[in-house]
């Protein structure tokens, strides 16, 4: 198998001052692409700004015979974005590759979780994969050809104290599917990662300490990145699908329906429900929509089946 390269194709990495950003950002730029190393410099709240991550990053890259320069600005923000984007397009003439790695965590759960903590989550996890993606758009559009790599977490499966970061990682995937369909006529890709790894956001807030304990447990934030970098690539097969990556396991994560049960004649009552619950729950024949309308058609197809003593048109 040939070696993927990323030639001629420019990327940009938010959050890449750091762990699992940083490791994509090396390995695309190893691989031929040029980068803008996205980073606010803040502390895993979210809160502060310090240019030295991306700059140290960038340095790093460069250091190893790559392209990249950094940029600073809040991803939180539609300007933001845009500049984000800027600066790949100022710097390399183009944009190929979006990959929204941006992060914050404050942990907290009901009832102490408030109105601040779950926005400021969607503000860095949903509307910055949003603000990214939707500036690079229109140049995706006009090459024909795009790739977008968001970022979700497996904490959306639920954590007692991680109310607001579930929330916003369940966002993203929304996301994710949509864009895929706006994509599809113009050669532009979206899928979604979960990565495993130990850094920062697992509660280790010095650095240093962070990369030892990954060391020590085999969850280096290196182990996720080639699969964002396939997802990156031009040869990309998919789009709209969802991946686990860590310690070197790979894994698809996907949304499907059970077939569930279909009240035939009166309507349904509570009680029916309640005789049918086994066979709503059952997972049996389970099934794994393309998009909405794919999941419409099966979930509501006995609607438009021909009805018992019904004429033939």
């Amino acid at each position: 198998m040939a070696e993927l390269r990323f030639e001629g194709r420019v990327a940009v990495v938010t959050g890449a001052g750091r762990g699992i950003g940083r490791a994509h950002a090396r390995l695309l730029a190893e691989r031929g692409a040029k980068v803008v190393v996205n980073d606010l410099g803040g502390s895993m709240e979210g809160d502060g700004v310090d240019v030295g991550p991306a700059q140290q990053a960038v340095d790093s890259i460069v250091a190893a015979g790559g392209e990249a320069v950094a940029d600073h600005n809040d991803v939180s923000t539609e300007a933001g974005g845009k500049a984000i984007v800027d600066t790949a397009l100022n710097a390399f003439g183009r944009i190929d590759i979006v990959v929204n790695n941006a992060g914050i965590i404050r942990y907290a759960g009901l009832p102490e979780v408030d109105l601040d903590n779950l926005e400021r989550h969607l503000a860095v996890h949903l509307l910055g994969s949003f603000n990214t993606t939707r500036a690079a758009w229109p140049h995706f559009v006009e090459q024909g050809y795009g790739r977008v790599v968001l970022t979700t977490s497996a904490g959306l499966f639920g954590l007692d104290n991680n109310l607001s970061y579930a929330a916003a990682k369940g966002g993203v995937i929304g996301l994710a599917r949509s864009a895929k369909l706006s994509g599809e006529p113009h050669g532009i890709k979206v899928n979604v990662i979960a990565p495993a790894a130990l850094t920062r956001m697992a509660g280790i807030e010095d650095e240093a300490a962070a990369e030892e304990a990954a060391r020590q447990a085999g969850m280096q934030s290196e182990a996720v990145s080639p699969i964002v970098a396939y997802l990156a690539h031009e040869d990309c097969p998919v789009s709209g699908e969802i991946y686990a990556a860590g310690a070197g396991a790979f894994a698809r994560f996907f949304i499907g329906s059970t077939p569930g049960y279909v009240q035939q004649g009166a309507p349904a009552t509570v009680e029916d429900v309640v005789r049918n619950w086994d066979a709503i729950n059952d997972e049996k024949g389970y099934y794994v929509p393309s998009d909405l309308m794919a999941w419409t058609g099966e979930f509501l197809g006995h609607q438009f089946k021909e009805k018992p003593g019904s004429a033939a048109s």
